[in-house]
């Protein structure tokens, strides 16, 4: 017993450390999205299946894609409810023309929803990561909306630009220009 309760203590601290850093990382999230021209990049909902599409997907077909689940349907509603319920001003909304994005980003419910093909699937498609990767770190550094810049897309892009390998649904708030993480949001 004497040698469990320092290593229980030693794993509380640890839990407590990430606990903090985690509220840390809420909090300047809501700030910087609460100052606007800040750019929300959301990886879409829970789409089971893992990683990537079934072999012989077409993206103009979403019955041949992974899609969202109904736990990733209502999770998409209620992020979306969430944003609106702290007064996120939501100026334009881009996403990844795969179908889980486009239904993600469409059920927030925050305004109109814009295809963004340099927003497509890098994992699926990694002959174009570069040129992909390329294209989107151009419309994020062209950002100069007083808003947000909400990105609807794949975890895989997100890490590619930001380091960041988010949750589904979770959103990483980045500033245009640096494309510096200045916090995380996991919502649902």
């Amino acid at each position: 017993m004497q040698r469990i309760r320092p290593a229980l203590i030693a794993l509380l601290l640890a839990l407590s450390s990430v606990a903090a850093s985690a509220r840390a990382d809420d909090t300047a999230a809501w700030a910087a999205l609460r100052a606007g021209a800040h750019i929300a990049l959301m990886r879409h909902t829970d789409a089971p299946g893992g990683a990537g599409d079934p072999p012989g997907f077409r993206l103009e077909d979403c019955a041949t894609q992974r899609n969202l689940s109904d736990k990733g349907r209502a999770d998409a509603a209620k992020i979306g409810a969430r944003l609106k319920a702290e007064g996120i001003r939501i100026e334009k909304i881009l996403s990844s023309p795969w179908c889980r994005c486009m239904e993600t980003a469409r059920l927030l419910q925050l305004g109109p929803v814009e295809a963004a093909p340099t927003f497509s699937n890098v994992f699926v498609l990694r002959g174009q990561t570069e040129s992909l990767t390329a294209g989107a770190r151009e419309v994020i550094d062209a950002w100069k909306g007083s808003g947000i810049l909400l990105v609807v897309t794949h975890g895989a892009n997100i890490f590619a630009l930001t380091g960041v390998s988010p949750a589904s649904g979770e959103i990483v708030v980045v500033r245009g220009g640096s494309r510096e993480a200045v916090g995380r949001l996991l919502l649902d």
